[in-house]
């Protein structure tokens, strides 16, 4: 979780100008766009931006649920509905696990080849002279 937050601070850190993302679209090494490849830098920066707030709001969400759901009394002792439950949680977290790899994976992507039009745009300025 914190190498996705990482990830996306360092993006919305490095990426000062977005409309420079416009029609580049992924390398083949970085990712390469769920939806077929049709899909731009530009496009895939309005996306990981949309998102962060709600995996923001989705973290805060379950940690207040968990919270509050300390407090309920669970007497019924029923070892199947446990190990069930524990089942869709191990299940469920592998998945969120899964999609914040991808999206920390195509967030460093996105940083990288930003840098890369940066430095064609000014080649010298990273050289000393």
């Amino acid at each position: 979780m914190e190498q996705y937050f990482s990830a996306t601070q360092k993006m919305e850190q490095e990426v000062m100008f977005p409309s420079l993302l416009r029609g580049v679209f992924p390398q083949k090494e970085g990712a390469v766009a769920a939806t077929g490849g049709h899909v731009d830098l530009y496009e895939r920066y309005q996306l990981l931006k949309a998102i962060k707030p709600m995996v923001e709001k989705g973290l805060a969400s379950v940690t207040d649920q968990s919270s509050a759901g300390t407090n309920t009394d669970t007497s019924s002792g029923d070892d199947t509905m446990d190990s069930q439950l524990e089942e869709r949680l191990s299940h469920h977290l592998a998945g969120l696990q899964q999609v914040l790899s991808h999206l920390t994976r195509d967030t460093n992507a996105l940083t990288r080849r930003y840098s890369q039009i940066l430095e064609q745009i000014s080649p010298s300025e990273g050289q000393p002279s």
